[in-house]
């Protein structure tokens, strides 16, 4: 097993101190990007942490998501809002409420390719 660093927090600790939780695709959180998304919290000097989660639908079609942690929930509500992401509730929304639980999904599966400022960029789009 890997060794976790010491200056990660473990995901029952983020999910215990930084309940506030916004999803994005993955792929939106790559490149220019992440640069955008780590200006806008220096810019509103928010902290957060940031873990993933598999979000799986019924038919079966699976997707990468990055959540992004907060310990203020206004915090969050201005990057979900900012960011058109979605509200994810660690307790609620993981499958039988496990630390490594899979978000099950309810509703159709679409892939996103732009979400508010950010898009997928183009080698990630095929």
């Amino acid at each position: 097993m890997v060794a976790r660093s010491r200056s990660i927090p473990a995901p029952s600790v983020i999910d215990q101190k930084w309940p506030h939780q916004v999803a994005l695709p993955d792929d939106l959180c790559t490149q220019g990007n992440l640069t955008t998304i780590m200006k806008f919290c220096l810019d509103h000097r928010t902290e957060y942490q940031h873990r993933q989660v598999q979000a799986v639908w019924p038919n079966g079609k699976y997707e990468d998501y990055r959540l992004h942690c907060f310990a203020d929930v206004e915090a969050a509500k201005m990057f979900c809002d900012h960011f058109s992401g979605q509200m994810f509730d660690p307790k609620r929304d993981r499958e039988n409420g496990q630390i490594r639980g899979v978000w099950r999904r309810s509703d159709e599966y679409r892939r996103i390719l732009d979400l508010g400022p950010l898009s997928v960029p183009e080698i990630l789009r095929k």
